[in-house]
């Protein structure tokens, strides 16, 4: 594929997966998410041809004016869309399927000092929501989203949605997942174990109450 229809792309999923977007000029000159994506394919092709410095250069001028940092390493696939954007970091050797939405804030790190493939693969479709941190040299599936705040240290399977700390699988149906993501209205896992402890509390509550009644009524 040719590059500068890669950079067409780049601004037509932002017309496909932000509803504020209105016209091409609009996009291209103030979209901070576009404008570190665009400098990160710059700055990965001259990776690519080991101009190591210069990549850096690239990335670290991109960061300081969209406040998103991506290695110039990272591989990042076609239709790569960050909403907002600022504070998102990306690793060196991170792998970045086709459709991925990330927002604010995301982390696509490392867990230390380990060598080789330290930080994750993202495959297509997938969505990272506000605030996620995915670390270290894991899988997140296709079609998969990680709820905001989540904190992600192992695989994720294909078509499933991961929140809570450390992130737990919480849906998992085998059929693709829509990409919007509905924050406020993610499954809470821990509130739910609290729920069912609340409720057997109760239930326990009431048998008492149902023996103190049996013994009275005897005596």
């Amino acid at each position: 594929m040719g590059f500068f229809k890669l950079l067409k792309q780049d601004i037509d999923v932002v017309f496909d997966q932000d509803p504020a977007a209105r016209t091409y000029i609009e996009v291209c000159l103030t979209y901070s998410g576009l404008h570190a994506i665009w400098s990160h394919r710059i700055a990965h092709a001259f990776y690519q041809k080991k101009f190591f410095f210069l990549a850096r250069v690239i990335s670290q001028i991109s960061r300081f004016f969209t406040g998103i940092e991506i290695h110039p390493g990272a591989k990042i696939g076609k239709r790569f869309f960050i909403d907002h954007g600022m504070g998102v970091v990306i690793g060196e050797t991170c792998e970045i399927g086709d459709n991925v939405t990330i927002y604010q804030g995301v982390t696509l790190g490392g867990t230390g000092k380990e060598k080789g493939k330290r930080h994750p693969t993202i495959e297509d479709n997938a969505l990272i929501a506000t605030g996620a941190k995915v670390l270290g040299s894991i899988t997140i599936g296709e079609s998969s989203k990680i709820g905001a705040g989540s904190v992600v240290l192992e695989d994720v399977p294909d078509h499933s949605t991961v929140v809570g700390i450390p992130g737990r699988v919480v849906i998992q149906n085998g059929e693709k997942i829509r990409k919007d993501l509905d924050h406020h209205k993610l499954p809470d896992p821990i509130s739910e174990v609290l729920k069912e402890m609340e409720d057997e509390i109760k239930k326990l509550q009431n048998e008492l109450k149902n023996i103190k009644g049996a013994n009275k009524r005897d005596n």
